[in-house]
């Protein structure tokens, strides 16, 4: 008979808002699991900006892996795969034996090769962004293609920008952008523009260049400047975007660009466990980031779109914390006070207080004061 591990938490999904929530509930003393699929989004982000402390010279592989290993010293679990089904708790599987299941176990996680019971589940699965149908283009994601404004518009200020979409997002965004460049194309791409009449008269009357031709291909940074420690510029591996040429063989430079073509929220395995949605298909949470499905919870970009680094490890520290009072054993609530002389104290397993002790003596060893850390 296989042994299947049983959690108190898993997190499905491995950005920044699942791993701080997984960081959190683990430190708190819950058995907890993370299960994420590879190459997911925020892995792919060339540098991280906006982050307190953290150089921007990190990327988004790099601040995940670190974060991989933090939680592994802490004692969580961490598996590689892509969760194909969360479902309901029922019954015992006849194949199989969950160790350390509790009396509140209530969901199953299945992936492509870990079958795992959880108390409680984490939905961090995010959004895909939709891209530009642009020969090319996509290849520069990252360096010279952008998606988020607050993220990015520092990155390519004073230089001449595009912004590639037909609607009142499209509009508002290339207005916005000449709060950090005069050069600013609005790209319909062979498309009708979609924005109403006061986009229409605001874009009309603001210094933005409406492009109406279809552009057929984006083409590379020739002379790339590596000087003065510009390390965007990318590499010969990696080029940045040089530019996009367009149907009727006109070129045009840009030092890069965002498409706005909108979002798909990663929402699939929570509405199938019958969570709410919003009506643009983000899960629905509350201040808590639990959602309509007691016991389930949801972190990040899949609850808002934001798009933001700082925000999402936000609301993993909300879920964690609610987890844990959703989760711990004490106090015990004084209609129940007969119950206390039956609980173990302390209440975290065995081996995650080794972790605690492990933790805290290498601190030591490092000057580090563990009763100041926050």
């Amino acid at each position: 008979m296989t042994q299947t591990p049983a959690y108190e938490v898993v997190v499905v999904g491995g950005g920044p808002a699942g791993l701080t929530t997984a960081l959190y509930a683990t430190r708190l003393g819950h058995r907890t699991a993370m299960v994420d699929r590879e190459g997911g989004r925020y892995e792919s982000v060339a540098s991280v900006h906006n982050l307190l402390g953290v150089s921007e010279d990190a990327s988004g592989g790099e601040i995940t892996e670190l974060a991989i290993d933090q939680l592994e010293e802490y004692g969580a679990d961490y598996y590689r795969d892509d969760v194909r089904d969360v479902a309901r708790a029922e019954g015992d599987d006849a194949e199989t034996d969950f160790e350390n299941e509790s009396d509140d176990t209530r969901f199953r996680v299945t992936g492509e090769s870990v079958a795992l019971r959880a108390d409680r589940v984490v939905f961090a699965t995010g959004f895909t962004d939709t891209p530009p149908n642009v020969r090319g283009l996509r290849e520069f994601t990252g360096r010279g293609l952008h998606y988020c404004l607050h993220c990015d518009a520092y990155t390519l200020g004073d230089e001449p920008v595009f912004v590639l979409g037909h609607d009142d997002h499209a509009a508002g965004m290339a207005m916005m952008l000449l709060n950090f460049t005069d050069d600013v194309d609005l790209l319909l791409n062979d498309a009708d523009p979609t924005w109403g009449d006061d986009a229409a008269a605001q874009v009309e009357a603001h210094p933005v260049e409406v492009v109406e031709d279809r552009v057929d291909h984006a083409f590379a940074e020739e002379n790339p400047d590596r000087g003065s420690g510009d390390e965007r510029r990318g590499s010969d591996d990696d080029p940045w975007l040089g530019g996009l040429e367009f149907a009727d063989g006109h070129t045009r430079e840009y030092g890069g660009g965002f498409a706005v073509y909108g979002k798909e929220y990663n929402n699939e395995l929570a509405a199938d466990l019958g969570c709410d949605l919003r009506e643009d298909g983000a899960i629905a949470v509350d201040d808590d980031r639990e959602t309509s499905v007691a016991g389930v919870y949801a972190v990040g970009d899949v609850t808002h779109g934001q798009n933001q680094t700082p925000v999402s490890l936000g609301d993993g520290a909300y879920a964690g914390i609610a987890l844990h009072k959703d989760l711990r054993q004490f106090p015990v609530p004084a209609d129940e006070l007969d119950r206390v002389p039956d609980l173990d104290v302390p209440a975290m397993p065995d081996d995650l207080r080794a972790r605690m002790w492990r933790v805290r003596e290498a601190d030591d060893h490092a000057g580090m004061a563990p009763e100041k850390e926050r």
